[in-house]
Order: C-alpha cells, then sequence, then structure tokens
C-alpha cells in the first residue's frame, strides 16, 4: 500500500499536511512553492507476515536442494562417526612416549581416504562443503568453551601473566625448525614456513611483506596447506606423546594448546581432557583464551618478533649447515 504527503510549501516551509491514498507509482514534484507530493511505501502487517513467510519458504527450498545434491558428505559423516566411535582410544608405547589414537584422529584420516585422491567416494566441490562444515561442527563446543571461560573468570585472571608470556613460547620454534629446514635443503622458503604455525593472519602478513610469488611466501603458503590437512592430527598426537612423560601441569600444555588455530586447539586440549579427565574442563578453557589470546597477538609477534629473529637467524645459519646449490640467493 502506497501513501502520498502533499506539503505545500512557502519560502521553503512546510505549512500543512494532506495525506490522501494513491496508486500510481509516483507523483510529480513542483517547486517549492508549489506542492511537493512525495509517495511513502507501506507495509500492512499482512503484508510483510507474507514476505518473511516466503523468504522462509525460499531459504528452506535452498536448504532442500544442498541436502540432495550433497547428501552423501551428510551420510560419510554419520557413518564415520558411529564407526569411530565405536572403536574408541587406542594407546601405543612407542619409546619416547605413548602415541595416544582418539576417534577424531581416525575419522580425519579416513575422512581423508575418502577424497578425490585416494578412493575417489567424492569430488572436489563435496571437499570444499565438507571443509566449510568444520566450523558449523565446531561451533558448538566453542560457545560451551565461552560459557565455561566467563564461569572460570577468576582462574584465567589468576594465570593472566603466563596466559600472556606463553605467546614468546611460539617463538621458540623457529630455534628448532629452522636449523632442520636448512639441513633439508630449503633456502628462503625457510624464513616464511618457521617464523610462525603460519594460519590465515600469517599467510597474509608474509605475502603482504614479500610478495605472492616470494620464496619466503612459498614456504608459507606450503607449511599452511599441510597445517590444513594434518595440522589436527599431528597437534592431537603430539599432545598425548607430550602429556605421558608427565613432565608439564596439565594446566601447562592446556594453554600451550592455544596455538592460533581453533580445530588444532580442540584437538589438542580434547587429548589432554582424556588423559586427564579431572583438569578436563580447566583445559579447555586456558586452551581457548590462549588462543582467542594467541589469535589478537599472534600477527604482532610475528611482524615485530618472529620474522626478524628469524631473518637474523637464517643468515647467520645458512653459511653454515645450508646445503650448496648454485642457485643460492
Amino acid at each position: 500500500m502506497e501513501i502520498s504527503y502533499s506539503i505545500s510549501k512557502n519560502d521553503g516551509f512546510p505549512s500543512f499536511f494532506s495525506v490522501y491514498r494513491s496508486e500510481r507509482p509516483c507523483d510529480m514534484m513542483k517547486s517549492t512553492k508549489g506542492i511537493l507530493s512525495i509517495p511513502v511505501r507501506f507495509q500492512t502487517r499482512s503484508s510483510t507476515g507474507g514476505i518473511q513467510k516466503k523468504g522462509e519458504m525460499k531459504r528452506m527450498e535452498q536448504v532442500k536442494a544442498v541436502i540432495r545434491k550433497y547428501w552423501k558428505v551428510y551420510a560419510a559423516a554419520v557413518v564415520l562417526a558411529l564407526v569411530c566411535d565405536s572403536v574408541g582410544t587406542i594407546k601405543i608405547n612407542i619409546g619416547i612416549g605413548t602415541l595416544t589414537l582418539f576417534p577424531m584422529v581416525f575419522a580425519v584420516i579416513l575422512g581423508g581416504l575418502l577424497g578425490p585422491d585416494v578412493i575417489r567416494m567424492f569430488n572436489q566441490g563435496e571437499c570444499k562443503l565438507g571443509g566449510s562444515l568444520v566450523l558449523v561442527a565446531l561451533a558448538p563446543f566453542m560457545a560451551k568453551m565461552g560459557v565455561s571461560a566467563g564461569a572460570n573468570l577468576a582462574k584465567l585472571v589468576a594465570v593472566g601473566p603466563a596466559l600472556i608470556l606463553q605467546e614468546f613460547g611460539n617463538l621458540g620454534t623457529i630455534f628448532i625448525s629452522l636449523p632442520i629446514a636448512l639441513l633439508l635443503g630449503l633456502k628462503k622458503e625457510a624464513i616464511g614456513a618457521c617464523y610462525s604455525i603460519n594460519r590465515d593472519s600469517n599467510l597474509g602478513l608474509t605475502t603482504d611483506i614479500y610478495g605472492p610469488d616470494a620464496k619466503e611466501t612459498e614456504g608459507t603458503f606450503a607449511v599452511y596447506i599441510v597445517g590444513s590437512v594434518i595440522g589436527t592430527v599431528f597437534v592431537s598426537l603430539l599432545a598425548g606423546v607430550v602429556a605421558s612423560w608427565n613432565i608439564f601441569h596439565p594446566l601447562a600444555m592446556g594453554m600451550a594448546s592455544g596455538v592460533g588455530s581453533g580445530s588444532m586447539m580442540t584437538a589438542a586440549a580434547g587429548t589432554l581432557g582424556e588423559i586427564y579427565p579431572s583438569y578436563a574442563e580447566d583445559i579447555m578453557v586456558m586452551g581457548g583464551a590462549s588462543d582467542m589470546l594467541t589469535g589478537i597477538t599472534g600477527i604482532y609477534m610475528g611482524t615485530f618478533v618472529g620474522l626478524p629473529v628469524t631473518r637474523k637467524l637464517y643468515a647467520w645459519l645458512e653459511p653454515k649447515i645450508g646445503r650448496k646449490s648454485n642457485h643460492r640467493k
């Protein structure tokens, strides 16, 4: 329904309003000394309800279309969850510690085997949809973690300095990974690969500083891809091995789980929660808080500390332990 307000103007000031019903799509606009007729469209309650109903029906049709197109993804997810959960947890003594394999690890491995590179049960489009559903699956867990963090705010405040300083611990891996990368034959790719865990923000940072075609960016992108594929499995296994050493406090390992990747933090904290059930909730709280702080401060640590330290260390180590090559820069 359309209502037109006719405003009579005298020297630019309205003197009165006359309202009448109009079925015309628009009204003629005259000078300010004449009559200015402005059409205004209102929606009645009945028309608004009809529009909302149509919008809901359209969304439902879209959801049904997606389910019909990708039903195999949902069916496989349910089957894998049931199978892997029935297998349960498997512990293997590997000498340097205990390798703990959780149902999530089996699900990731089996899901990867079903992809287009091995069994080819799913195509690239279905794999892309599966990747986008990871955040949906993690959302309830993240919400629960946020509620737990709010309920344990006093504990977070008590360990505040440790949560902040643990970010420097993430830089300690530079001194381990960079020498190994140089011994394996990497050159400037090692700078981008070793200065951080290389998630989305780090990939953007390296690209912005060095450019998309730089060797440093290639190293960052390589670690980003590897972390996306096997990062959760690796971190889950590593957490189980380190926990079997009985060196670190469970809460310290919970804080160490917050590496800046939600899925990796979930995998590591979930593993630690199974090993230390009495600390399970506190581990999740510390891991979530640590992961949040790493996400906030990680880009600054990488810019002002991680990259400069890695470049200096590379300049010092590369002539000593780097492999000789004709194209060394």
